[in-house]
Order: C-alpha cells, then structure tokens, then sequence
C-alpha cells in the first residue's frame, strides 16, 4: 500500500487486482447501479460509499460501481485521444477528500495507463487547482477531477474537461454521456475492459504514486501563477507584482483578517494562505486538515454557523478579522461571512448578494484598468457580465449603472461559461461571470468558480475607495461615500432586490409531469388567463403593466410564449419577467424542470426590500405549477 506523504491517507496497492480471479459481472447488479447514477454536464455523480449510505465515511466501493468508473475512464480515454490528436495526451488526474477518491483514482488511474496516457496524479486537489494545472501546463491535454463537488460525503463522481480549463459542455457533454450510456449497455465493451486493466504493470502504477508530491507541487505552483494573472486582471507580471505590491501595501494600512472555515475539504491543500498572506492578510483556517468534516459539505444554511461563530471570535481578538468563507468539498465555491458593523455580528451574506459583490468589484475594476492603462488592448470593447436565468434582476441595475450589458445563458455552469465566450467573440471584454443563484463567480482567463476570485472582487472594492467612490458617484449615492467605510457600507449601496434563496424548501417543488413540454403549456395557458384576474392587483401593488416571457436553453436566450421559442425536450428555464409602465422589469417569475428527478426549482425577484411581496408572488407561481401539473 503506498502512502500519500503528505496527508498519510493512502492512494492504493499497485499489486491489488480490482476484482477477485472469478470475477464475472453480474449485469442485473450493475443495472441497479447505474439507476441513480446523474449524468449532467456539471458532472457525473452517485453514491459511490460501498455500504449505500449517502452520509457514510467508508472509502471502499461495491464491484459494480469499481466497474462504472473504469467505463467512465474508458470512454474519457477515448475521447481525450481523439481530442488532443495524440497517441499519449497528458492527463491531470486529482480527488476531492472524501474517502471513496482513492478507489475511484487507482481504478480509472489503470485504465489510462493501458491507453497509453501520460497521467499526472496529484491526488486531493481542489478544482480550480487542477484545473488551472490543466490549462496552463505547457503540455497539458485535459484533466479527469473525481468530486461530488457539495453533494454529501458517501457520493463522488467525475467532471471532465480538456486545456481551456473548464468543464466540457454543449454537444462535448452530451456526446460523452451518450458513449458512456453505449458503452454501459455493451456486454463486449466491458469484457475488454476487464481484459485491459491486467496489461497495467504494477511498475507503471508505482511511478505514478511515487511522483504524487512533486505532481502537487507543479500544480500548485501553476494555480498560484494563474491566481496573479486571474486576480490582477493584468498578464504581464511585472504588473502583476505592482498589483500585489499595492495590495500588500493598502492591506496592510486598512488592516484585513480572513476566516477559511474549510471543512475538510480540498481546499485545505491549496494555496489560500499561500497567496492572501503574501498580500498582508491576516488568515486562520478552521477545519483546515483534508477530511476533518465536521459539518454538511454544501456550504449553505447552518453549514455557515461554525463560520460565522469564528468571526465573532476572532474579531474580539483582533478588529482586522472582517470575512469568512466556506467552500464546498472540491473547493470551487465557496459562500461568504462578513462582520456587521452597524449591527457588530457576523452575518451570512445571501448567495445573489455575493454574486453582486463580485460584479461590483470585476466591473469596477476593469473601468480601473482601462483608465490606468488606455493603450493596452486587453481592456478594449465593451464591458460585460454572463449569468444564469435565475440569477437577480440586480445584476442588470449594476451592469447598467457600469455600462456593461448582462448575457444571459441556461442554468448550468458549463452555459454561462460557452455565452461568455460568445460575447468574447462578438467583441464584447467579460471579465466575470456566474450563476447569481447559486453563488460564487468564475473571474475570467479562469473557466470554473472559485472564493480566492470572489474573495479578491471584494478586497478590490474595500482597499481601492476610488472604486467605491466611483460606484457612489455613478449611482447617485455620494452621500454614502465616507473614509474609512466598510464593507457594511459597500452592501448597503447594492441595488435592493428580494429574490427566493435556490437553497430554501420553497423554491423546490415535487411534480408529477415528467413531460415538460405539456407542463409549460398548460402553465403558459393558465398564466394568460391567471393575468387577466390579476393584473389590476399587479399593477396597484408593484405598479407591474405587462409581461415577457423568456426560455433559456444552453447558451441562448429566447424571447416569447409558446412552444415554437422552445426546442428538444424543454428542460430549460422558463421566466415571467414583470414590466413596469416604461416596460422596464421590476421582478419575475422563474422555474426550472430537474433532468434527472421529478422536481421543480422555482424562484421569484422582485425589486426592492419586500420579502412580503416576493412570498406573495411566490405562492401565485406555485399554485400555477401545480395546477399545470394537476
């Protein structure tokens, strides 16, 4: 058995045959486990534990499931050498910490060997690590990161993609799935698989755990090179170390404490400490050893409590101590705590808040660089932001105040990031994106989200006041510009919308249509005649006149009611945008069809602080779903 030195957890026996020499597949067993099993391009997920157990620590996995993930590595092989065009592309393979990575590594791990892939193992890394790794290696052809990313401990799974960073989307995504379904179903397929993890040599294993440590050192190293250029906004890094020089400086004036709540997750072997004290941070982690769990991986509701307590703690010992984040199990998002100073508790900033924040900050910055360096060509073109459907209204009001123009994509992070590049393309400078609705932000060259991006939209905002004073000016808010403000402060200024939280028992509904085509129908008809009873109750309460509505399939956003604006199967995003007299949106009313289970998640945004009227419109869309589900 070798041993990751680094953590003492161990990464396999080289020797260790996967199955017993009897071994025969048991294709009614292996059926049953691939029935949960979610294919999405987010990734491919299930509960992996060998016991079943959705919250279990047992880091053993069922013959069957040992099976699933070499077919997943097999049809990944494939297509990694189609791809890349070469015999032996190069790989960066890495794990979350939960316990079941390693038998899902050393399985997969054995599979791209016998294809003849290069394979660069650092173990448990966090997404955006490997992923940068991935993109900015000289020789790097793809990467294969084994997570669950915020589902409980006994899941995992894979997300997949290739140089530019980011998980494959689009036709890439659906195509894989589809050779992975082929691939499943074909009895000869996994015979020859069977047949090809006994060419491994165990030698070749054991170069690959021998050279863990130096492969996690490259990747850092690469992450940390990649976090300056991400950071800074700027690609030369003689201007890079001005920022951070500045950063340091200003830091260090304005006085700035951090709380990392890690969790156990894969951020505990990352950069974070690395990279903020080296810009005159004060950091403390919590949680901060892989695997020391001690609480829900997804970082939302009381997930953030330990959080939030931390704060309070470490800002009696030392006023400098203003955030906190909790970043989910692969560690690329991660949620925000901030000190109140107007009610001197730390709070729980909502998700659409810190997508706001970010935006904020991005934009400002970049109006900053253009202004401080007009002849460079990297700040040209207009300015603009990508989201996902659902994401607030709010976002809109800061674009607009910014000048930038908002691009608006299906839910899914793999569809924002294709609309940003579209935007890119036609000429349009993005330098953030996100979905709003689930929080965290993807700061461009970076293709997934990342909290050391979201942390530093803030910082800019809190250590550059021009900035702030800026957004003041800009937005007829120049009273609220004070020396010495806080980030209390900042939030203040945001644009007031109310928006259903994605994470609370209401904005999840239970349906029995499967079909979602009929389903919208039915509730497009039961809205036209539901607007005609009222409207007048509309119009007096929010002064709402009229309506749009808009569908939302991949990277495209359709304006109009009716199946024609609609293609496939309809599972994209459906909204009700709510028009003032001037046709201006002042709320809508969202909902989403789940692909993989007979679930709804609906949302409503509503302008203004009126969490009375956003229960209101809510329970009004509710009752319409149900009554097209009826």
């Amino acid at each position: 058995m070798f041993i990751d030195p680094a953590t003492g957890f161990p990464l396999g026996d080289p020797e260790e045959k996967l199955f017993t020499e009897d071994f025969s597949p048991d294709y009614d067993k292996l059926g049953e486990a691939l029935q949960p099993l979610i294919l999405s391009a987010s990734g491919w997920r299930k509960v992996f534990a060998a016991d079943g157990d959705e919250e279990s620590s047992n880091p053993n996995l069922t013959a069957e499931d040992r099976l699933i993930a070499l077919v997943m590595a097999e049809v990944w092989a494939s297509f990694l050498i189609e791809k890349s065009k070469k015999r032996s592309p190069v790989l960066f393979l890495a794990t979350d910490s939960r316990p079941t990575g390693p038998s899902i590594a050393h399985a997969m791990l054995r599979i791209f060997l016998s294809r003849g892939i290069t394979v660069h193992y650092s173990f448990i890394t966090a997404a955006p690590e490997i992923m940068a790794a991935a993109s900015t290696s000289p020789d790097g052809d793809g990467f294969a990161y084994i997570s669950a990313s915020h589902n409980p401990l006994g899941h995992n799974g894979v997300k997949f993609g290739l140089s530019d960073g980011g998980v494959i989307g689009g036709p890439d995504a659906a195509g894989l799935i589809s050779r992975f379904k082929a691939a499943m179903s074909d009895r000869l397929v996994i015979e020859k698989i069977l047949k090809s993890i006994d060419t491994v040599n165990p030698d070749e294993i054991i170069s690959v755990f021998n050279a863990v440590p130096e492969i996690k050192k490259s990747t850092a190293s690469l992450y940390y090179n990649f976090a300056r250029r991400v950071v800074s906004g700027l690609a030369d890094k003689s201007l890079q170390d001005d920022f951070f020089n500045e950063i340091k400086k200003r830091s260090n004036r304005f006085g700035v404490g951090i709380i990392g709540e890690l969790n156990g997750s894969a951020r505990t072997l990352t950069i974070d400490r690395e990279i903020l004290e080296n810009c005159g941070i004060l950091f403390r982690g919590v949680n901060d050893k892989p695997r020391q769990i001690t609480h829900r991986i997804v970082p939302e509701g009381a997930s953030l409590d330990l959080c939030r307590q931390e704060l309070e703690t470490a800002r009696l010992e030392d006023k400098r101590f203003i955030l906190g984040f909790v970043p989910d199990n692969d560690g690329d998002r991660g949620n925000i705590v901030y000190y109140n100073d107007a009610t001197q508790k730390a709070e729980v900033l909502e998700a659409q808040e810190v997508f706001a924040l970010s935006v904020l900050g991005e934009l400002s910055w970049l109006e900053y660089l253009k202004t401080t360096y007009p002849e460079n060509a990297a700040f040209k073109g207009p300015s603009g932001v990508a989201v996902n459907g659902p994401t607030s209204l709010r976002i809109d009001s800061i674009a607009h105040s910014l000048n930038a123009q908002v691009f608006r994509a299906e839910t899914g992070e793999a569809n924002v990031v294709n609309r940003a590049r579209l935007a890119r393309e036609s000429g349009f400078n993005l330098p953030i994106l996100g979905e709003g609705s689930n929080g965290g932000n993807i700061t461009h060259p970076a293709a997934v989200r990342d909290p050391l991006n979201t942390i530093f939209a803030i910082l800019k905002l809190l250590l550059f006041p021009e900035l702030f004073k800026n957004w003041c000016r800009l937005t007829g808010q120049d009273d609220s510009y004070r020396e010495g403000f806080t980030l209390s402060d900042l939030i203040s200024t945001l644009p007031a919308f109310t928006s259903t939280s994605a994470f609370e028992d209401k904005a999840l509904m239970k349906i029995k249509t499967m079909d979602h085509i009929l389903l919208k129908k039915r509730y497009e008809e039961i809205f036209l005649s539901q607007w005609e009873e009222k409207k007048s109750w509309l119009n007096e309460r929010w002064g709402i006149s009229s309506f749009r509505e808009i569908n939302y399939e991949g990277t495209e956003a359709r304006e109009g009611m009716g199946a024609e604006f609609r293609t496939g199967i309809e599972k994209g995003g459906l909204k009700i945008e709510l028009l003032d007299r001037n046709a201006q949106p002042v709320g809508y009313l969202w909902m989403r069809g789940s692909g993989t289970e007979p679930v709804f998640r609906v949302m409503v945004d509503l302008s203004g602080t009126d969490p009375q009227g956003e229960a209101e419109l809510l329970d009004w869309h509710r009752k319409m779903i149900l009554k097209a589900d009826g």
